[in-house]
């Protein structure tokens, strides 16, 4: 549908249950991530310095197709089947770094408590507070370099940080499955580690990480970052209904090609709102939401800020809002 056609005020859920997940297409999805993932690797063992700089370029993108693969495995929208979802999840967190059953637990929280930023445990570490100044530094150097700290934080804090997972989920079949994925995983990359030995296994990953680590920071930065939230201060609060939470997040236009091959991962507005939308229906939504903002602009704005003010303030403080 066409941008100048599409309707003023969001449609109901209702009138997209139609958008339903679809196994050919997950798989066609999950099938394309691995080939191209082997490719990489193949690339990348070759001892020829233009072959492996291919390779690592190759699996880094593999790396941030894998990391939204786990996202939609998580809504259990990239298959129908539900055991398919399981299954590819599973595999797609080894690859993206994260246990995917404390993704699935985190970002179901996250999806929950969107706008009040103490309660949602991916933005409650950006809550306000006063910041060191060795903190202050590190944050606006990283930033600044484009050295990927937050994609890291992001996957340490939320994801393999188990104290906090337990404090988090209280309930005993839940810590135990949480446990469970965040040792099943680490057991992988010390089997990998063994298998392949130290130098090879840096020369597969080190560099496509870092690599897919700077485009994931982007991503993810941009999408609640900077962005006017509430605060509950230990009251109780009612969580905001999915439709209400466009206020709370961004959208980063990315070209077409692209926002297709990430299954329109840019398009998180809509997602919040629509949740059970597989990704890659999303651009079937006939409705624009209000803070979409075109990769090319966001980016260069984003960087010229000291990382303190991006990541701490919001546009209301700032003044900074395209």
């Amino acid at each position: 549908m066409d941008s100048m056609h599409r309707p003023a005020t969001p449609p109901s859920p209702a009138v997209l249950a139609h958008l339903r997940a679809s196994n050919l297409v997950g798989a066609t999805y999950v099938g394309l991530t691995a080939v191209a993932t082997a490719v990489g690797v193949w690339l990348s063992v070759h001892t020829g310095p233009a072959a492996w700089l291919l390779g690592q370029i190759v699996l880094a993108a593999c790396f941030v197709e894998w990391f939204v693969l786990l996202h939609e495995c998580g809504h259990g929208t990239l298959f129908r089947n539900r055991l398919a979802n399981v299954v590819a999840g599973h595999v797609a967190g080894v690859a993206a770094l994260i246990p995917f059953d404390s993704w699935r637990r985190i970002h179901g929280r996250h999806h929950k408590w969107t706008g009040w930023q103490d309660l949602d445990p991916t933005t409650a570490v950006l809550a306000p507070r006063p910041l060191g100044r060795l903190e202050r530094v590190v944050v606006n150097l990283c930033w600044r370099l484009w050295i990927p700290l937050f994609a890291a934080a992001y996957r340490l804090n939320n994801f393999w940080n188990v104290p906090r997972l337990l404090r988090l989920f209280t309930a005993p079949a839940t810590r135990t499955r949480v446990v469970v994925s965040v040792m099943a995983t680490a057991g992988v990359y010390v089997a990998a580690i063994i298998l392949l030995g130290p130098t090879m296994t840096a020369r597969l990953v080190l560099v496509s990480l870092f690599l897919s680590f700077i485009a994931q920071d982007v991503l993810i930065v941009s999408q609640h970052t900077h962005v006017p939230m509430g605060l509950s201060h230990g009251h109780a609060v009612d969580p905001y209904p999915t439709l209400a939470q466009e206020p709370f997040t961004r959208s980063l236009r990315l070209p077409a090609w692209l926002s297709r091959a990430l299954l329109h991962f840019d398009a998180h507005e809509l997602h919040h709102m629509y949740p059970f939308v597989p990704g890659y229906e999303l651009h079937a939504v006939p409705y624009t939401p209000a803070h979409e903002v075109p990769w090319t602009r966001w980016i260069p704005a984003a960087r010229a800020m000291p990382g303190e003010q991006l990541f701490f303030q919001n546009r209301d403080e700032t003044g900074f809002d395209l």
